[in-house]
């Protein structure tokens, strides 16, 4: 995702560019001629209507080719979203179409509200329109994650409807017929408010925020429009036409805004990925609220006790969506508890690799020079063995490296048992090893020389050969002052002073040595 410079990057690009476009400022312009009309042609209801049904035409036409234009730059489940809306653009042109000239011919048709052919075409295209909505793809894999979403649409719409019902059912319309009729004009807006706000909660929605935000916006005119005085003919309010046009304008802004920001957007069609969280069903909470505080004074009518029942619904989804909520972090919790020990595993591997051979399990060079270098930080004598294997090579040539590597994991075994407890024995690299002796004393440390050539001459059945390790130790004994690296190399020079002597021997540093250095 486009993180926050890279958004303000494109909303840089996008924003002059919607406000210099020109098909938008022809729209927005005939809006406005329109509605300067209603207001001049005031009570003259025959031209308000003309101008009414005659204005849709050119709006009607821009919805389904910028429809249709937009579907050439989309791709998938967005490109079928906008080739339906071609369609339903189509069928509004004719639906407004058919009706503006049966106004024009017929005198007697002044009204706002379509006639048979308008109608049908004008239901029709927003069923068309619900549907698709309402069936495209939701991007939650589990199950849960669709109930959140659910619930979330779901409060956002028992909020409408809580609306419609204060309007609905009034003082002075408390009959049984009214609010039926009322409700019913209402549910086609509230509907299609709620497919749309089903596709924005998903997180992809087939267009962008600022086109969406123009077409959601021409639901709550519907509804406007609809919770006004609508008689067939008469008088009516300059406002009412401009409130009834607005629809128009709104939905046919959508598309162009589209096309325009999918020209600086790279991603023009809505997020990928659905916010954990939102911020509408505690909006819906809050007007149900309003309203109920607007229909108290009213007293206990009809119309309060359906505002209670809705708010106490509202508040009943908003408490399964923090218990959905709830077991979604139970099960992050878990998940993040799995992960957590899992990553312990991995550093305890890890860390094991580090200080420790591989074939022998013995402390490998690293962790022997840190365990020596802090035993010579710390009270108590130190000393230290190398052990150097003679004759290792002639193994590797006649019976093979696995051959090789059985030899080594066989002597690391039994270095480990010939040490005493809090000894560290080590494989510093091939076929050299080292030992640490904590708090021994020469007799201590020949003892333990003594130990490991014994079980080293001990035969070895190796790829059905018997295979005797020889070796050759020298050992050091660590001196005030001394740090791992000078002890080290005593033990070293002693060593070779021991593979020059043969027979497996060892030996204690002397300073006569140093000439095998």
């Amino acid at each position: 995702m486009a993180g926050p410079a890279e958004r303000v990057r494109r909303w840089l690009g996008y924003t002059p560019a919607l406000r210099r476009d020109p098909i938008l400022l022809f729209i927005v312009g005939w809006t406005a001629l329109a509605a300067v009309l209603f207001f001049v042609l005031d009570g003259r209801v025959a031209w308000q209507v003309h101008t009414f049904w005659f204005g849709q035409l050119p709006l009607d036409a821009l919805l389904c080719v910028g429809s249709w234009r937009v579907s050439r730059v989309a791709t998938g489940p967005a490109r079928r979203f906008w080739r339906v809306l071609t369609g339903v653009g189509a069928l509004f042109t004719f639906g407004d179409t058919f009706q503006t000239v049966l106004t024009f011919l017929d005198p007697g048709r002044w009204s706002t509200g379509g006639g048979l052919v308008q109608s049908t075409c004008f239901a029709t295209g927003l069923v068309v329109v619900v549907v698709a909505m309402l069936v495209h793809p939701h991007p939650s894999r589990t199950g849960r994650e669709r109930l959140a979403f659910y619930l979330d649409s779901a409060t956002v719409l028992v909020g409408g409807a809580v609306v419609a019902w204060s309007f609905a059912v009034s003082p002075g319309n408390t009959s049984g017929s009214a609010v039926l009729t009322t409700l019913g004009a209402a549910a086609a807006a509230i509907t299609a408010g709620f497919a749309a706000i089903k596709m924005i909660l998903s997180g992809n929605a087939p267009m962008h925020k600022a086109a969406a935000i123009s077409m959601m916006s021409s639901s709550g005119f519907v509804t406007l429009g609809v919770f006004l005085e609508t008689p067939s003919s008469g008088e009516l309010p300059a406002l009412y036409y401009l409130v009834r046009f607005m629809p128009s304008l709104l939905i046919t802004l959508g598309p162009r805004i589209q096309e325009v920001i999918a020209g600086y957007d790279e991603a023009p069609f809505g997020e990928r990925r659905r916010k954990p969280y939102s911020l509408l069903p505690y909006g819906s909470i809050a007007v149900a609220f309003g309203v109920l505080l607007v229909v108290m004074p009213s007293g206990v009518d009809a119309r309060m006790w359906g505002v209670v029942v809705g708010l106490g619904l509202i508040c009943a989804l908003v408490a399964g969506r923090q218990l959905a909520a709830f077991h979604d972090n139970t099960s992050l919790i878990r998940r993040l508890d799995a992960t957590l020990a899992e990553l312990r595993e991995h550093e305890a591997r890890l860390r094991y690799q580090a200080l420790y051979d591989g074939l022998t399990s013995l402390a490998n060079r690293t962790h022997f020079h840190e365990e020596v270098e802090a035993a010579l930080a710390g009270p108590g004598r130190i000393t230290v063995l190398l052990v150097d294997l003679d004759g290792f090579k002639a193994v590797n040539d006649s019976l093979g490296h696995a051959a090789g590597d059985e030899l080594l994991v066989s002597v690391a075994d039994k270095l480990r048992a010939a040490l005493r407890t809090g000894d560290v024995a080590a494989r510093l690299g091939g076929d050299e090893f080292g030992v640490m002796l904590r708090d021994a004393t020469e007799a201590d440390a020949g003892r333990t020389a003594d130990r490991i050539l014994a079980a080293l001459t001990e035969p070895v059945l190796i790829s059905n050969t018997s295979v005797r390790a020889n070796a050759s130790i020298g050992t050091a004994e660590a001196e005030p002052g001394d740090d791992v690296s000078v002890l080290l190399r005593r033990a070293d020079i002693a060593m070779y002073a021991a593979k020059s002597a043969g027979k497996g021997a060892w030996l204690c540093y002397q300073p006569e040595m140093e000439a095998f250095s």
